[in-house]
């Protein structure tokens, strides 16, 4: 028996007036081209962060322990008590964040982990060329589009750019292939096979798996 999606609660995080984007300084990190509707950085930039934006839930502890990190840099103005009841609410698989469910004292260890990081130092980010601008009004498979072209354009396509390719394709409703990469990002088979790792390979099924 099929159980219902559970909807991710992102108002709760909303209301609390929670910073879960950051766009790149452009003054400090000029982009390759601009638009009115995006950034592009030919050799990528990793100091853009966009929590949330796509369906993929959180479905390990590293990327549950990154995304609160990330969330820890983005709100320096969180005290501790307020930080420990957002990480408790994500970590909770009911409200949608998470696919998976974990002990109490598994996520005070994440959580102290997190707490006593270094807010100085950006987290670790995967590198993206293209940085969609607020507000734009186009959709997924109008971005989707840009993005292959640029990307494509850059003929430099790494394994971020293929992660990012199988969100995107995801979030579209479609079926992620190796072809759908390779046309999407304009580039042959044998490209995406030589930046698709282990890793990946196992991402891809999750999210094909995923209705």
């Amino acid at each position: 028996m099929s159980h219902p999606e559970i909807i991710r609660n992102i108002n709760w995080l909303h209301g609390r007036k929670i910073v879960t984007r950051l766009d790149p300084n452009t003054r400090i990190e000029p982009p390759t081209d601009e638009t009115n509707n995006y950034w592009f950085y030919s050799e990528g930039t990793n100091s853009a962060y966009d929590l949330f934006k796509s369906k993929a839930k959180i479905n390990t502890f590293k990327s549950l322990k990154w995304h609160l990190l990330v969330l820890w840099y983005l709100n320096p103005q969180l005290d501790v008590d307020s930080f420990t009841e957002i990480c408790k609410f994500i970590a909770d698989k009911s409200n949608g964040f998470c696919t998976f469910a974990m002990s109490e004292s598994q996520l005070d260890r994440v959580i102290h982990d997190v707490y006593m990081s270094d807010l100085d130092t950006p987290p670790r980010n995967k590198l993206r060329k293209v940085i969609f601008k607020m507000g734009t009004g186009l959709e997924k498979h109008e971005k989707l589009c840009i993005v292959g072209k640029l990307v494509g354009r850059s003929k430099k396509i790494n394994p971020d750019d293929v992660y990012q390719c199988m969100i995107d394709l995801h979030d579209t409703g479609q079926k992620i292939t190796i072809r759908a990469i390779s046309t999407t990002l304009n580039c042959s088979s044998r490209t995406v096979h030589r930046n698709m790792c282990n890793e990946l390979k196992r991402e891809k099924e999750l999210l094909n798996n995923i209705t």
